[in-house]
């Protein structure tokens, strides 16, 4: 049996529920990765949580006159409940509760004790008039690297971190109007230049084959000295720090990544009696892959890695991070706060969601900011989807009403060449190492319209065997209409060999673009 992969799409921040463009990003990607495995007859855990300790929570809680806690419960729930809507077949949605925070505390304690973290004196913007330190996501300026509009730690935009005081203009999230001072405080940090050997050559090994945006960017960020990544924090939302040099300081949220994915990973695979940390270890040689967005590039394929490598091997490390760009509504950046959203809940209460799975795939962000348009969004699934489809089941139908099979038909050499073929280029997209949800739906576009073009004139036997090629191959896309063929007995899976012959069945039609809502 092949090892386990673990696939982790990094925790959404619960300070609001999904959009369409945090579905197209890591968890589309990620689900359909996953579901292609299983198909497959690959093990595999997919999982997820939320965030709580990202001061984000803090700053929306004060613009929308709630208690941060409240909001992570309320979001966590709505957050869980849409990934749930979308098909995001995760294993298990791990709470942030204390198994959680043991595991955070556990991970960082274990290099605290083996000497790996060190005390530094940083500077950081301070509100004088609150007597607070702002970082995170209480703190915005401009990138010192890029010059785009930054918040404290990392910049969306270019993808470089930033420790704070080097933001330019740098302002309150909460109150931009309050005047800031800068002021200093000891903090316990990750030496990141004690791991810049390890994480060269794992960059220059594991990485060159990555998404292009992210290998620019290591190449840029290996090219001048590593920042120390702050493992505390002088703040009031987070873990509490339990290390003596840091009193009443707390965990920096992005400390915490590797061990909450550790505790998401055990809490999917459901032996609450194991480690939580065990499914990590690296004598089980599991297969580790990110999906996420470049905007976490650095520090998943940086501090996280670092941190993972200062217990000197005992922990896997990735075997390949896939990462999307930006994607926009109707050419602008998504925001909450101007009302310039589309809720992924809401529009699955609207539209059959395999269509919702099919325009985000063909239109994901792969490698470049892409775009989500409501009229194109009717116009692709109804012209190049539902139409064609529909046309293939119905011209399929006629042609077994036409032969009126008593049982399976024969399938001929040439069709189990051309279904073999089809499940080959289907792999390509769904294998990591040339990974596109984008070329896997054009591929399910172009071969609709081959079967249907060809469908008058094929042996029924050979028709019915690539049509159940295609479903199979298309099934982690479309999972709804996959799941109508299964409950109809259609045997669904990545088959290797074809067969020589294949019982008859008709295919299930995709509902129309727009569902009468009540």
């Amino acid at each position: 049996m092949s090892a386990t992969t673990v696939i982790i799409a990094p925790p959404p921040t619960p300070n609001g529920n999904l959009h369409v463009g945090h579905i197209a990003g890591p968890y589309l990607a990620g689900d359909v990765h996953a579901r292609y495995l299983r198909a497959d007859g690959r093990p595999v855990i997919f999982t997820t949580g939320t965030d709580d300790s990202q001061t984000y929570v803090v700053a929306s809680a004060a613009k929308l006159g709630t208690t941060p806690q409240d909001l992570c419960a309320l979001s966590a729930k709505q957050i869980e409940h849409t990934l749930g809507v979308m098909g995001i077949s995760i294993d298990g949605f791990a709470p942030f509760d204390d198994g959680y925070r043991q595991t955070a505390l556990d991970f960082l304690t274990e290099l605290h004790a083996a000497g790996r973290l060190r005390l530094r004196t940083g500077t950081f913007p301070y509100l004088e008039r609150t007597g607070e330190f702002l970082m995170e996501g209480l703190v915005a300026g401009d990138c010192p690297v890029c010059l785009a509009e930054s918040r404290g730690g990392l910049c969306e935009s270019c993808g470089h971190p930033n420790n704070f005081a080097e933001l330019i203009n740098p302002r309150s999230t909460i109150d931009p109007t309050e005047p800031v001072a800068f002021r200093e405080a000891e903090i316990l940090v990750l030496p990141m230049e004690e791991y810049r050997d390890q994480l060269a050559a794992y960059h220059e090994n594991q990485g060159a084959g990555w998404r292009p945006n992210l290998v620019q960017l290591f190449k840029e960020v290996l090219s001048r000295p590593l920042p120390d990544f702050p493992i505390t924090f002088p703040t009031g939302w987070g873990i509490p720090a339990p290390f003596p040099e840091t009193p009443g300081q707390v965990l920096n949220a992005w400390a915490e990544g590797m061990a909450a994915s550790m505790y998401c990973t055990w809490w999917a695979a459901g032996d609450r009696a194991a480690a939580t940390d065990e499914a990590w270890r690296a004598e089980h040689s599991a297969k580790l892959v990110y999906f996420l967005g470049f905007d976490n590039g650095y520090f998943w394929g940086g501090t996280h890695l670092a941190l993972l490598m200062a217990h000197n091997g005992k922990y896997i490390l990735p075997d390949t991070i896939v990462c999307n760009e930006f994607y926009e509504l109707e050419h602008e950046k998504f925001s909450t706060s101007k009302g310039h959203v589309v809720w992924a809940e809401d529009l699955v209460n609207e539209v059959p969601r395999d269509l919702i799975r099919f325009y985000l795939s063909l239109t994901c962000p792969e490698n470049q900011r892409t775009n989500f348009s409501r009229a194109a969004f009717e116009q692709i699934t109804s012209e190049r989807l539902v139409t064609p489809w529909n046309l293939l089941s119905e011209r399929l139908g006629k042609r077994l009403d036409d032969v009126r099979p008593a049982g399976p038909l024969p399938t001929s050499a040439e069709g189990r060449a051309r279904a073999a073929a089809m499940e080959e280029r289907f792999r390509t997209c769904y294998e990591l190492s040339s990974y596109s949800l984008a070329r896997a739906a054009d591929l399910i576009i172009s071969q609709v319209q081959r079967l249907s073009r060809d469908a008058a004139d094929a042996e029924p036997g050979d028709l019915l065997l690539e049509t159940r090629t295609l479903l199979s191959c298309a099934a982690p896309i479309l999972i709804d209409v996959a799941e109508q063929a299964r409950e109809a007995g259609v045997a669904l899976g990545l088959h290797g060999e074809p067969a020589d012959e294949i019982p008859p069945f008709r295919l299930p039609l995709i509902a129309t673009p727009l569902r009468t809502t009540s």
